[in-house]
């Protein structure tokens, strides 16, 4: 059953890539729709159905043996991988089905011309690459399915590539990526360099042991553990559009639409967040590196929200909050609570997918159009698109009942999760209030987005509202799908991933802390004995297993591999103080929310001449929002202009002057100077000649005679 839904899409991708002639384009089409709704369906049965207590090995073949590297292609099935599996087939499937509407007249190509086979091949080669990524047992196998990932996004983007813009973002999109793939090499081979292995059993195995082994890079000595997990995360930053290698993501919006809902916010930017997790017995020993990502993440999700507040493409708005939202996650790893990671990620793909397929429908309507400032008082032309988005706003802004945990929209649950985690993990510090200050953010972008496009009067191309039209029923059962997701996920899954921690250790296949769980239920404290006990025995020596630690971490201590799709370590209690934290801490995202809507429906419908007036008076801070915190133009004074000046430098003065005058001077100054002497003596005298041989006879006699004396 894994490797059908892992081959799946492989098949469906080849025949619809080479075969088309001969199934047809609309074959190709249904072909692949078909095979992904089976990979789906059978994702869902794994998901609900398989022991997470069981790792499951299913080797495929050899791929690599050489010396002691053993680098063999099989699934590794876990709780982490069937989330992601669900995740990225279901995402998938319903793209497949919408792009079959989305894609039928597309004004980039001509009457006649073949272009859905190659692009529904795309869709599958890519969702084939992001399954090998998640289902892999090595890090060399997780590589390939990475930088397949990277291909795929490389030709979706430039999909459109009659349009130089789609060609640059493309272009963009790959070199970005490789700047961070470099780091997740260096820190691949930096593993096997110290233990010998990339499987992942054995790197979590020798976790304990990286901690306190010092390694040398760079000419400096660093813990091999922060070192590791550090440049594992350069790997996660460019993937998942982390501040600083983030530039890539807005510029992909020049994709189809489609694509942005697959790749820029469901699947591929999460690939990050899920090697994180992943490595998650490697980042429980790297306090430093795990700081760093608390850190990142943190900022990244307050620019990216504070970029969001002035973008009027619909699709960069959505953008900006995809990379926002990657931020939550990486906090969420980032202080040790990596099941609230995957809850974030996996609600955030059935939200974040319906707001960018909302947003298609949208321009689908109104002749691919994208300027927010062009739509107003859509809600009635498109009320089915109008409903959708309406409930992915009310998901991504985080809209349920405070206090009570988990009854609300799916964003309202695992968001605040995240928010509570990131009080626990830093006390109350830096990452906290930057995620507080960005769910204010998201709620003021999001209703913004909402009231530009479906409230107000009509603004724009009168035509093209005369003429705006609901979406094909094909792509609006999506719509209609995900929002379900977008309203249950969280309420249905809270319990298993940040419920009762017996539950959640349960649900990703933890052993229980039996001695913890028995002396904290023997002092009638509960939760809060069991974490004191666990710290008190943990600080009888650094990394040592303590009588009350868990069975998992006793057995990294003796070499062994740690049990469970996730490790926390025993001194990781943030999971547990989260849930004790201060109402106020637990109502703040939701006043946040509260605040953003509110100040979005004073500038956008009760009094829309205000945003004008105060972006006029903070001209300066409207205008460096607007270009992105000058990012862009930073990256191009410092990387791009010198790259080009040095490419100029080698094209003129290396191949022009050097290469080609080296060439051209021999061509026409040298060998003309030795052709006119030669044509000296050309004199047409026969003495002239007879002397030049009698010469030559005497110098090769002489050669002759001194030679056979020297024998």
């Amino acid at each position: 059953m894994e490797t059908i839904i892992l081959f799946a899409p492989l098949v469906g991708s080849l025949i619809a890539g080479f075969g088309w002639r001969v199934v047809s384009e609309k074959g190709a089409q249904y072909l692949t729709t078909g095979l992904l709704f089976l990979a789906c369906l059978l994702s869902w049965v794994v998901f609900l159905t398989h022991d997470p207590s069981h790792v499951k090995h299913i080797h495929i073949l050899d791929y690599i043996q050489s010396g002691t590297l053993s680098a063999e292609w099989s699934i590794r099935l876990d709780r982490l991988t069937s989330i992601m599996l669900i995740v990225v087939t279901s995402v998938s499937a319903l793209v497949h089905l919408y792009s079959l509407g989305y894609m039928a007249h597309d004004e980039n190509w001509k009457e006649g011309e073949s272009y859905k086979a190659r692009f529904f091949a795309y869709l599958s080669f890519f969702t084939f690459a992001m399954l090998m990524l998640v289902t892999a047992d090595n890090l060399v196998q997780m590589f390939f399915g990475w930088e397949g990932v990277g291909v795929a996004s490389y030709l979706l983007i430039g999909f459109y590539y009659k349009k130089p813009s789609a060609n640059a973002a493309a272009i963009k999109a790959f070199v970005v990526n490789r700047v961070g793939d470099f780091g997740f090499l260096l820190g691949i081979l930096g593993l096997f360099f110290l233990t010998d292995s990339i499987r992942f059993d054995d790197i979590f195995a020798s976790a304990p042991q990286l901690a306190e082994t010092q390694l040398t890079f760079l000419w400096t000595d660093w813990n091999a553990a922060n070192l590791l997990a550090f440049l594992l995360f350069v790997g996660a930053m460019g993937k998942s559009a982390q501040l600083f290698l983030h530039t890539w993501l807005p510029d992909a919006m020049e994709g189809p639409t489609p694509v942005s809902a697959l790749i820029h916010a469901a699947t591929m930017v999460t690939a990050g967040v899920f090697l994180v997790c992943r490595m998650s017995p490697l980042m429980e020993y790297a306090p430093e590196a795990t700081a760093f990502i608390t850190f990142l993440g943190a900022t990244t999700a307050f620019v990216a929200a504070t970029i969001g507040l002035v973008q009027n493409d619909i699709k960069r708005v959505i953008a900006y909050s995809t990379m926002s939202q990657l931020g939550y996650m990486f906090v969420a790893a980032g202080v040790g609570v990596y099941s609230v990671a995957m809850f974030h990620l996996l609600t955030h793909a059935f939200f974040k997918a319906m707001l960018f397929l909302g947003a298609g429908s949208v321009i689908h309507g109104m002749h691919h159009e994208q300027d927010m400032r062009n739509y107003g008082n859509l809600r009635k032309k498109l009320p089915y698109t109008f409903w959708a988005m309406m409930i992915g706003t009310l998901a991504i802004t985080g809209v349920g009942i405070p206090l009570s945990g988990w009854i609300g929209f799916a964003g309202f649950v695992s968001k605040d999760a995240i928010i509570e985690s990131a009080w626990a993990g830093t006390n109350g510090g830096y990452a906290f209030w930057m995620l507080v200050i960005a769910a204010l953010f998201t709620s003021f972008y999001s209703w913004r987005l909402m009231f530009l496009t479906f409230y107000g009067e009509a603004r724009g191309n009168k035509h093209t509202h005369e003429h705006a039209h609901e979406s094909p029923k094909v792509m609006l059962v999506p719509l209609g799908v995900l929002a379900l997701g977008s309203v249950f996920a969280g309420m249905i899954w809270y319990g298993s991933f940040f419920g009762d921690h017996n539950k959640v250790n349960a649900f990703f296949g933890i052993p229980v802390h039996h001695e913890a769980a028995a002396e904290g239920e023997a002092a009638g404290h509960g939760e809060e004995q069991a974490a004191a006990d666990t710290l008190a025995a943990a600080d009888t020596g650094h990394g040592e297993a303590a009588p009350a630690a868990s069975e998992e971490h006793a057995a990294a201590d003796h070499g062994m591999a740690p049990q469970g799709a996730i490790f926390m370590h025993p001194d990781n209690h943030v999971m547990d103080d989260a849930h004790h934290a201060p109402t106020w801490v637990k109502l703040s995202p939701f006043i946040a929310m509260a605040l953003g809507f509110v100040v979005a429906l004073w500038f956008y419908i009760w009094n829309p001449a205000l945003p004008a007036k105060v972006a006029e008076v903070n001209r300066p801070l409207y205008l460096f929002l607007l270009n992105k915190w000058y990012f862009d133009e930073i990256y191009d004074f410092v990387f791009v202009q010198p790259a080009k000046a040095i490419g100029r430098f080698f094209w003129k003065r290396g191949d022009g002057n050097v290469i080609d005058g080296t060439i051209n001077g021999v061509a026409m100054g040298i060998i003309p100077f030795f052709t006119r002497l030669a044509g000296r003596a050309q004199s047409g005298y026969i003495f002239t000649y007879a002397f030049a041989m009698v010469i030559g006879i005497v110098v090769l006699i002489s050669w002759m005679t001194l030679s056979g004396g020297a024998h």
